[in-house]
């Protein structure tokens, strides 16, 4: 995969996030998302590619834009797959918090799990404990394993979850290992990601969040050495329905990293609202600044990238 495309994805994403950066704290989710949706899709066309959306809005005939199955870019240069969160953190980026972030996965063709829109239980560190986690043990189990390979005791480790009902029980016996715990409200993309950031604090990811953040996230960590596991965890017998739909038979399956993202695979993002990851985008009497990460699983670059955005040469801003 062209390395070139990582810098044009990029302007994909800076994009999407100023357009829905113009609405934070306005309180209305559904706009907010809709500017990002919006801005992205009209910024694809211009990429020099032929691609499908593989995780995208939801299907055709919930999103207008960016869906399953939707074709995307020029429809000249390689056949690629993308994994789209225009506005990753939505209710974040409505009420002027903290860690929303415009976000796509691209890999070759047959690289990107079609992940069905259900949940996902998941569980994901960074390099240094890669190889030693496994989602069929308890929680305990895999803090115990992950001091282990990181040669510290199990006090000094620090757990991320979403704070939700559902995650009572996991928080109870997270607790009870002795381990710190951080809480939060949206973004588990993001939080995935800090599990593989040497200065974040964050050594592993717990809980049930959506499948499709998980293959992103999985890209994510791919890229950066990382490792992550998931099993689908459906709400009801109609996405069970629709997981076959997508050919998913065994919805109790351990999916590694690599079945969900496999290959050469690139991962961009920008920062709507300030986070641990990226800042956020910052207005300006000419124009924005953005700050945004681009990685590449092929050769392990990080690179960030912060940019000027003058409006005035720039009318699609």
């Amino acid at each position: 995969m062209n390395r070139n495309l990582a810098l044009e994805f990029v302007r994909v994403t800076e994009m999407a996030s100023i357009a829905s950066a113009r609405l934070m704290g306005r309180g209305d989710e559904k706009a907010a998302d809709q500017a990002a949706v919006d801005a992205m899709r009209s910024m694809l066309d211009s990429v020099e590619c032929d691609a499908t959306i593989v995780i995208g809005e939801g299907e055709r005939d919930e999103a207008p834009m960016l869906f399953i199955g939707e074709k995307v870019g020029s429809g000249n240069g390689p056949e690629l797959e993308i994994a789209v969160d225009p506005l990753e953190g939505t209710t974040i980026c409505a009420v002027g918090g903290y860690n929303s972030i415009s976000v796509m996965a691209i890999g070759q063709k047959g690289c990107l799990m079609n992940a069905p829109d259900t949940y996902m239980n998941k569980i994901a560190v960074g390099p240094e404990a890669k190889g030693c986690i496994d989602i069929t043990l308890s929680p305990t189990e895999n803090i115990k394993r992950v001091a282990e390979a990181k040669k510290c005791r199990v006090q000094d480790l620090t757990a991320m979850v979403l704070d939700r009902p559902r995650h009572q029980e996991l928080i109870e016996e997270l607790r009870n290992t002795g381990c710190r715990i951080h809480l939060i409200g949206d973004g588990d993309v993001s939080a995935a990601i800090a599990t593989a950031l040497p200065d974040s604090g964050i050594d592993i990811l717990f809980g049930v969040g959506g499948a499709p953040e998980g293959v992103i996230a999985a890209a994510a960590l791919r890229c950066m050495g990382g490792d992550f596991q998931g099993i689908f965890h459906p709400r009801n017998d109609e996405e069970v329905a629709r997981a076959r739909k997508m050919g998913i038979e065994d919805m109790n399956k351990v999916l590694n990293i690599d079945d969900l993202a496999s290959g050469n695979v690139m991962f961009v993002a920008t920062g709507v609202t300030d986070g641990s990851l990226l800042e956020g985008v910052k207005f300006k009497p000419w124009g924005a600044l953005t700050h945004s990460i681009v990685m590449r699983s092929q050769s392990g670059t990080i690179r960030h990238i912060q940019a000027e955005h003058h409006f005035d040469k720039k009318p699609r801003y």
